[in-house]
């Protein structure tokens, strides 16, 4: 009886209160602690595979020389990957979106496995050609922008994916800068070599560290009932409102600096007249150019230093934007919409780019890019319907 009554009074209740909540409070820390392990090792993953992806894009041009294509078949070229990753992009998205993002990960990173592998042996245009086939679901910022997303509160989102760009700088300096000199001292063959074993580390770390399903199960089956490849499902997210105004802010003050990324390599070899370790160097100094009113490879390296900080703060406000602007079980195939913006660019680039180039000269891209950038920031200041980054319901 007395052990009946010590528990039933308020002694007893309150005790066990305390026990419940301080109980509680360690859960949450446990928590808090193990999806923070879990973004790292997704910034991990970003970081390795741009870094081994900038790696051969530094030699591919060179590569692509050696095996007899000149700059038009280069842009045929580009123009095959930028298709695949624009076709795989809202489909990656979808497929994360229903099957978790361990899954869309260890897809990510088993497609970049397979691309080096199919790199690493081409000695010829076709095999080279070939190489570009499982790009279609070679998505892992989208991924991890997935996996960040998911865990963290709408409040902490731009926060937690404006690090990515930092992996995306580390990147493209480290692996700029590698290719170059691995390729030149070792053989152009060895950063795939590089590339193939850090995507197969990738692909451990993403099944073992990244957890699948990120959201409760009751979310999860709101999407299950259609096709990865519903093409009406995919386009379905830009109907939210606000989301197709935004992205299309996002899209055109991309294009032209995309546009000029895609020719940096044949520039760099006809204009500069610059060999694969340079080149490398001065992609790793700014990864992300542009040309107004240059002569030297100096007016270049001055010009990107405030084009990369717009650049990088425009694409994280407005993919947290467009992630708070859905329902979180469309958040992955809204990512997947949004990494088809640089694909869209590498596919009707080349072309274009090669005209720019020919017709009007290096600087006609720094001319392209006030032009777009200007009327897009007469629009946003005219315009009634502000950018609100809400949670859609």
């Amino acid at each position: 009886m007395s052990t009946m009554s010590g528990k039933n009074s308020p002694e007893g209740e309150e005790g066990a209160g305390r026990m419940k909540s301080e109980s509680w409070g360690q859960s949450n820390a446990a928590g808090d602690v193990r999806r923070g392990r879990v973004i790292l090792v997704a910034y991990l993953i970003v970081t390795l595979e741009l870094t081994f992806l900038f790696m051969q894009f530094g030699v591919m041009p060179y590569l692509a020389k050696s095996l007899g294509l000149d700059s038009v078949g280069f842009g045929y070229l580009q123009t095959t990957f930028g298709v695949l990753q624009l076709v795989g992009g809202p489909i990656f998205g979808r497929f994360a979106d229903q099957f978790g993002n361990r899954a869309a990960l260890t897809l990510s990173c088993a497609s970049a496995s397979a691309f080096f592998l199919l790199l690493s042996i081409s000695t010829s245009v076709p095999i080279l050609f070939l190489s570009r086939l499982p790009s279609v679901f070679m998505h892992g910022l989208p991924g991890a922008q997935k996996v960040i997303t998911d865990l963290t509160a709408p409040s902490e989102r731009a926060a937690a994916l404006g690090k990515l760009g930092l992996c995306f700088g580390v990147g493209i300096i480290i692996g700029s800068a590698l290719g170059g000199v691995i390729s030149t001292k070792f053989g152009i063959f060895v950063p795939m070599y590089f590339g193939l074993v850090g995507s197969l580390i990738n692909t451990v770390l993403s099944v073992v560290w990244i957890p699948s399903p990120s959201k409760p199960k009751s979310e999860h089956r709101k999407t299950e009932h259609s096709s990865v490849f519903n093409i009406r499902e995919i386009l379905r997210v830009l109907k939210f409102p606000g989301v197709m105004e935004i992205f299309l802010v996002k899209v055109l003050s991309g294009f032209p600096i995309g546009l000029f990324l895609i020719m940096f390599s044949i520039i760099s070899i006809e204009f500069f007249g610059l060999e694969a370790v340079e080149s490398g160097y001065l992609m790793s100094y700014f990864g992300v150019l542009q040309m107004a009113l240059m002569r030297t490879v100096w007016h270049y390296c001055i010009i990107v230093v405030p084009l990369v900080f717009a650049f990088n703060v425009l694409g994280t406000i407005t993919d947290s934007i467009l992630t708070k602007a859905v329902p979180s079980t469309d958040t992955g195939a809204m990512l997947g919409i949004c990494a088809s913006v640089q694909p869209l660019t590498r596919t009707v680039g080349p072309t274009l780019g090669v005209i720019l180039y020919k017709q009007f000269g290096v600087s006609s891209f720094g001319y392209l890019q006030l032009i777009v950038n200007a009327s897009l920031f007469v629009y946003l200041l005219k315009s009634k319907s502000p950018l609100r980054d809400t949670k859609s319901h």
